[in-house]
């Protein structure tokens, strides 16, 4: 009897052994993101599923669907189970500071994924260089225009990473005579399409507009055709929907081209980096290109 007392806490110690193993092993790490229905999240999705696999990361991906309260319930889910670390893309940069907060005192790492996080504790950020694409995208529209005319943007308000590209696009075009005449909000394609008529409507000289993703480039280029106006479109993502459209469509002039697939093997290497205690940067800007047709 004591002989098989002293088997059994033999093998439970060997199975909590190997339970610890794999645990250290496989660390679980959620991962929240804004969207699956725009083309780069889809993107970016699978580069932190095939980032996951070659980091031998756990992972758990949830979908906000553009909804914070949904993204709080989400992460807080997250902190309740303990999981390792958690990767990020904001519905909101200063709405998500709460359960981020609840993160950092539970000692959860957290990485931010294109949108950062205002106000929180983030262990590293890694996104497009938003504003310097917004920035190229400018200098695109300087030589278009030829540094004279009249342009409107579409925005997603509480966005950083949209801010930051038309903050960049403005920047670019300060110094020239060209006048930003309106912005109006898009977060999708159909309110893109029905913000760009209002603008164009309202400025029937607008001579080009910036819309900062792909589905807002190509409801921008669906309101220039139905109004008939002379506008030129340039847009910012650059998944194939987006470059398809730069090459099928003439009033699309340019795409800033993001490289969501290799955003999301970044985020993925940055966590089993940090989780394995070695050190990170704060920030790993992805660089992206300008696309003006093949």
């Amino acid at each position: 009897m004591k002989n098989l007392k002293r088997f059994t806490a033999i093998a439970v110690t060997i199975a909590s052994a190997s339970f610890n193993l794999y645990a250290k092993d496989e660390p679980v790490v959620c991962a929240s993101l804004l969207t699956q229905s725009h083309p780069f999240y889809i993107a970016l999705g699978n580069g932190l599923k095939e980032g996951a696999k070659l980091q031998h990361i756990n992972l758990k991906v949830s979908v906000a669907n553009q909804d914070l309260a949904k993204q709080i319930n989400d992460i807080e889910d997250c902190i309740t189970k303990n999981v390792d670390a958690i990767v990020i893309s904001p519905v909101d940069s200063k709405g998500i500071r709460g359960p981020l907060k609840k993160a950092e005192r539970a000692n959860i790492p957290v990485i931010t994924v294109d949108i950062g996080a205002e106000n929180s504790k983030i262990v590293s950020h890694i996104a497009t260089d938003n504003y310097g694409g917004g920035a190229v995208a400018g200098k695109l529209a300087v030589k278009q225009l030829g540094g004279k005319g009249q342009v409107v943007m579409l925005s997603y308000p509480g966005i950083s990473s949209v801010e930051a590209r038309l903050q960049g696009f403005r920047d670019a075009v300060a110094d020239t005579d060209i006048k930003i005449v309106a912005v109006q909000p898009g977060k999708t394609r159909e309110e893109s399409m029905t913000s760009t008529i209002n603008m164009l409507q309202a400025n029937p000289e607008t001579d080009l507009i910036f819309a900062f993703g792909d589905d807002m480039m190509i409801g921008a280029g669906l309101a220039v055709t139905k109004q008939k106006s002379k506008a030129v479109v340039i847009g910012f993502d650059g998944m194939p929907e987006g470059i398809k459209a730069v090459d099928e469509n003439d009033h699309i002039i340019g795409v800033v081209k993001q490289d969501a697939d290799a955003m999301g093997k970044t985020a993925m290497k940055v966590v089993a980096d940090y989780l394995n205690g070695k050190e990170v940067k704060s920030e790993y800007p992805i660089v992206p290109v300008l696309y003006t047709g093949k």
